[in-house]
């Protein structure tokens, strides 16, 4: 791989991130407000890859031309398999042609738009539930609060619910149903990225849909419970709503949750 074709790469991987900067496509690999950070690479990428090509062509310009002259037999440096090692007098050497497997990551971040993470992971990883929180805001009055599912499984756990009480919520979460078939509303939490992201989940009873399809987005509204379960997977606290009304509703444009400090 030359200095040319490294400004190629460095020039598609700085591009590829700017579309996904410029786009929600980001959203599937990294937290929203990382997105400053995110464009800010990519423009350093293609501005190394266009300092690359300036200083590649202004080197050859300014190279001497060598005489041409045949060089003795004993001066190469080839070996008994005919390979050119290069030498001190201006012989290039061959890159080893594995360095273009560098070019495969790059290609599946061009061609290869990830789905957000779901029940899959949800279930195989354990809740991200486990540590109680510093304290909780205020609700706002009313008779239906809307909460995020992060903030209600905060304080059904570790609040006693009272805060929750004589209150519909209304939050919203992905379907994952549980190995002995209990239905749980999930949303993975963001720490920075995808690659870290922790399921928040808590279970479903009172009303629940007839058909349980996972990965299913749902808009759900219910009073708090006491009950909860642990998480097979850590042993982490697992609380429950009890649900009235259950709708399914398209998948956010962010996919996950980021009020989750872990």
């Amino acid at each position: 791989m030359n200095r040319q074709a490294q400004a190629a790469v460095l020039l598609l991987t700085g591009g590829a991130i700017l579309h996904a900067g410029l786009t929600d496509l980001y959203l599937r690999y990294v937290k929203a407000g990382l997105r400053p950070l995110l464009l800010a690479a990519g423009v350093v990428l293609i501005a190394a890859a266009v300092a690359t090509v300036w200083y590649e062509r202004k080197a050859t310009r300014t190279a001497p031309q060598p005489p041409a002259l045949v060089p003795a037999p004993e001066q190469g440096h080839g070996d008994a398999h005919g390979h050119d090692h290069g030498d001190a007098h201006g012989h290039t050497h061959r890159e080893p042609r594995i360095a273009w497997l560098l070019v495969l990551p790059l290609l599946a971040l061009i061609l290869v738009a990830p789905p957000a993470l779901g029940s899959y992971s949800a279930l195989r990883t354990g809740t991200a539930l486990q540590k109680q929180p510093w304290g909780f805001a205020d609700l706002p009055a009313g008779d239906t609060v809307r909460l995020s599912l992060v903030d209600y499984a905060g304080r059904a756990a570790y609040d006693h619910g009272r805060s929750l009480d004589n209150r519909r919520i209304k939050t919203a979460g992905f379907l994952a149903v549980g190995h002995d078939g209990t239905p749980y509303l999930v949303r993975m939490a963001l720490s920075c990225c995808a690659a870290d992201a922790q399921p928040v989940k808590i279970g479903l009873t009172g009303h629940t849909p007839p058909v349980l399809r996972p990965d299913t987005w749902l808009e759900v509204t219910g009073t708090y419970t006491a009950k909860q379960t642990k998480d097979p997977v850590n042993d982490g606290i697992i609380p429950f709503l009890d649900i009235t009304e259950a709708k399914p509703v398209k998948a956010p444009r962010d996919p996950y949750d980021e009020s989750w400090n872990g």
